[in-house]
């Protein structure tokens, strides 16, 4: 590789591209699974070119054994797969959202492969789910998304231990403040649900005979459609608002 760069700089660009590499396999829209292997890589791969000049400065000299060279790029991939983990737990909130949403219109038996999770979720879910990319997507989201990680080079530099103590907290801190808004984000809903239960129940009470369950489950599914339908920009746009505040700590 000497023929074509020193030895300095191929070793700078390989730490930066073992962090890159770690952030693009996980960040919402880029690092999907529907998204090829190849096409991420080389995304990788021309960022770091891109951020070599930037930061290949502060990258310190190479260590004089292959054991330290290991385990600096051990470091910087921990240090890429922290953030990128980090900003995927928060995609979580609308997976909840949908979760719950699906539990109270009688939904959750309905399940599709989504290309977000590689797995079967609530058809609720996958919606929310590939709304939320295209908001990250529509809204520039993913340009802050490339600012964290310039500003990650500040905050975690070549020359400092992995701060895992705080990286357990920001993630615990995420996963929750995920699901809590995940559930303020299906109030309407809920809300819809309780009061529609309770006069399933009033009615049920008064009219044993009538079978209020076969009129009551149609219904619940409708009005819980249309009470999404009519929420989904503000579920949206507030959802955007605590995602820009949690890519604020980065950038």
């Amino acid at each position: 590789m000497e023929h074509y760069a020193p030895a300095q700089q191929i070793y700078a660009a390989g730490l930066i591209f073992a962090r890159l590499s770690a952030v693009v396999m996980l960040i919402p829209g880029i690092g999907e699974t529907f998204v090829p292997v190849n096409i991420r890589l080389a995304f990788a791969v021309l960022l770091a070119l891109v951020l070599y000049p930037i930061v290949g400065t502060l990258v310190p000299a190479i260590p004089a054994d292959v054991a330290g060279v290991a385990l600096a790029v051990i470091k910087e991939t921990a240090i890429g797969l922290m953030i990128g983990s980090i900003l995927r737990f928060f995609m979580a909130s609308l997976a909840t959202t949908g979760e719950v949403i699906s539990i109270q219109t009688t939904l959750s038996f309905s399940q599709t492969a989504n290309p977000t999770q590689a797995q079967p979720t609530t058809s609720v879910g996958t919606f929310l789910g590939l709304l939320g990319i295209l908001l990250v997507m529509t809204t520039n989201l993913h340009h802050l998304f490339l600012s964290a990680i310039v500003r990650s080079y500040t905050i975690f530099p070549f020359t400092r231990p992995i701060p895992l103590t705080d990286a357990n907290t920001l993630a615990i801190q995420t996963v929750a403040k995920s699901f809590a808004l995940g559930l303020q984000l299906a109030g309407p809903v809920m809300a819809l649900a309780l009061i529609v239960n309770v006069a399933t129940g009033l009615v049920g009470r008064v009219m044993p005979q009538f079978q209020i369950f076969l009129v009551v489950s149609p219904l619940m599914v409708l009005l819980g459609l249309s009470v999404l339908g009519l929420s989904l920009g503000v579920i949206g746009m507030v959802w955007v608002d605590h995602y820009r505040d949690l890519l604020a700590i980065f950038a």
